[in-house]
């Protein structure tokens, strides 16, 4: 019995210290100054990936074309697309098309390097769905001329013409919030996001090109290589790249699926990073590998109510440290969005987070097919729906 009830113990724990993380991050947390200095121009490489979809390419180009920035080139990536209507004129702009099936965004990223025109310091990862601030390059460049060689910058919603769009942008100002701001402010490093992120070349060769990463969640492999050589990945939330949000119920569950699954494939990586932390003596490794355990959102809050309506019926001391975590967490929801330029819109489409959750649910019950998926998050361009253009409405 007393076996049982120590495993009871520690699951509620493992569960519970979710909930209590980001206020307790939050309160330990000193906000970094901004790096005015100006950089001098490196040489980047931009590696645009794109699979099966081609539809936005023109728009990610214009808007690279637009930086404030001359010493760089791009790199299309098209794996199992139909390029013929791609042309462009600037000769900055190169479109690989790999005559076999890719399916893998490392790959492509590889597959670029491969077919580099020079040999250039830098690199950064832009999906086909995104845009940049012309800004972009510059602001990246003032954190690698402080040292670092990994950089990650803000995703910003570009469109909030749904509910599903704005409860989306909502979870990502969450993360890059606690993700991002505290975790580097508290001497830690920020996750990747998949794009928006720069590298020099050099990092990113040594970590990934001997190793063959498959499906979603080539960024958590990344993350922890890197932080596992005690290096720090840098934030900047100036360096802007805006993001296609999810705006069909399909399409959230089967993104979502991808990123399930990959968080039971990767969340391991955590516990290697906790115990490098503890024997390096490293805060660095040791908080960031509490932050690879951590299950998606939705996964622990419901099982942190689950465990509340548990305890009714064996201590109400338990249900009053359950209520009291899931109110801080709401709380720190709350400051997360406070603490960042968010969007009426976003504000408004938070009662709908029962709804988003119950479809991440649904992804949750798919996730064992996740890989079946398309590799990319299909997106819809021409749908009717008026998009969000923040670049757009400042022009």
């Amino acid at each position: 019995m007393a076996i049982i009830w120590a495993i009871w113990i520690l699951l509620q724990f493992l569960i519970g210290y979710n909930l209590y993380l980001p206020i307790v991050l939050f309160l330990i947390y000193k906000p970094s100054k901004k790096i005015l200095s100006v950089a001098p121009e490196s040489d980047y490489a931009i590696i645009v990936t794109a699979y099966e979809q081609l539809d936005a390419i023109p728009n990610v180009i214009a808007s690279i074309l637009n930086l404030n920035y001359s010493n760089y080139l791009v790199y299309i990536v098209a794996d199992k697309c139909d390029i013929s209507g791609l042309n462009f004129t600037d000769e900055r702009i190169i479109i690989l098309r790999p005559p076999e099936t890719l399916a893998s965004n490392t790959r492509s990223h590889f597959y670029a390097i491969h077919h580099f025109k020079r040999n250039h310091t830098r690199l950064t990862i832009i999906d086909s769905d995104n845009l940049v601030e012309p800004e972009y390059l510059n602001e990246l460049d003032k954190y690698f001329n402080e040292g670092y060689e990994a950089v990650q910058g803000i995703r910003e919603a570009k469109n909030l013409n749904t509910t599903y769009a704005c409860l989306d942008a909502a979870r990502d100002i969450y993360y890059h919030f606690y993700d991002g701001k505290v975790l580097v402010g508290i001497g830690s490093s920020a996750t990747l996001a998949g794009s928006g992120m720069a590298f020099t070349t050099k990092l990113y060769r040594d970590c990934l090109e001997n190793r063959d990463v498959t499906g979603a969640g080539f960024d958590k492999v990344l993350q922890s290589l890197i932080v596992g050589k005690n290096l720090k990945i840098a934030f900047t939330e100036y360096a802007v790249v805006y993001d296609e949000k999810t705006t069909h119920s399909d399409q959230l569950v089967k993104q979502r699926s991808r990123w399930i699954n990959t968080w039971f494939k990767y969340f391991n990586l955590g516990f290697t990073l906790i115990f490098k932390g503890i024997t390096n003596f490293s805060r660095n490794q040791f908080i960031f590998g509490f932050i690879l355990l951590r299950p998606p959102l939705f996964i622990f809050l419901i099982l942190s109510v689950l465990c509340m309506f548990a305890n009714l019926f064996i201590s109400i001391t338990a249900v009053a440290l359950w209520l009291t975590g899931l109110i801080l967490f709401v709380l720190g929801f709350y400051i997360a969005l406070a603490k960042s330029d968010t969007d009426k819109r976003i504000w408004q489409s938070l009662i709908n987070i029962p709804k988003f959750i119950f479809f991440q649910v649904l992804s949750l019950l798919k996730v064992r097919k996740a890989n079946k998926h398309s590799v990319a998050t299909t997106h819809y361009y021409n749908d009717g729906i008026a998009e969000s253009n923040k670049l757009n409405d400042e022009n």
